[in-house]
C-alpha cells in the first residue's frame, strides 16, 4: 500500500476548517446545558475561541500561500504551489521537490526540517 501524502496547505486548511466544525460543536453542547447558565457561557465562549483561532489560522496560511512557490506538476500539469523543499501536488498528490539533490530520493517531509537537513549533512560528512 502505497502513502498518500498531502500539501501543507491543504492540511493546514483542513485543521482550520476541522476548529470551526469543533467550535460549532463546542457551542452546540452549551445549548445543552442551557439550565447551568455559567457551563453554557464556558462552552459558548470555549466555541468562540475555537472559531477565532480557525480565522487567525485561515489568514496565516493565505498569508503563507501567497509567499509559496508555485510549479506546474510534472504527473498533472496543474500549477500548484510548494512549501519547502518538498512537497506533495495540491490536486494529484504527487511528492514533489524544489532542491535538485533530492531528486530521485524517497519521498520525506523531514527534508524540510533543518536539524534534520544538519544532521544529514554531517552524517554524509563523517570521516570513517
Amino acid at each position: 500500500m502505497a502513502l498518500n501524502y498531502t500539501s501543507k496547505i491543504n492540511k493546514i486548511r483542513t485543521f482550520a476548517l476541522s476548529l470551526i466544525f469543533i467550535g460549532f460543536g463546542v457551542m452546540y453542547l452549551g445549548i445543552l446545558t442551557k439550565k447551568i447558565e455559567w457551563l453554557m457561557a464556558v462552552f459558548f465562549i470555549l466555541g468562540l475561541l475555537c472559531i477565532i483561532f480557525s480565522t487567525v489560522v485561515y489568514f496565516w496560511i493565505g498569508m503563507l500561500s501567497t509567499r509559496a512557490r508555485q510549479i506546474i506538476c510534472p504527473s498533472c500539469d496543474k500549477p500548484t504551489k510548494i512549501i519547502g523543499r518538498v512537497d506533495a501536488c495540491m490536486h494529484c498528490k504527487q511528492p514533489l521537490t524544489v532542491d535538485k539533490n533530492l531528486e530521485g530520493k524517497e519521498f520525506d517531509e523531514r527534508y524540510n526540517s533543518k536539524d534534520y537537513r544538519k544532521a544529514l549533512k554531517e552524517e554524509t560528512q563523517k570521516p570513517e
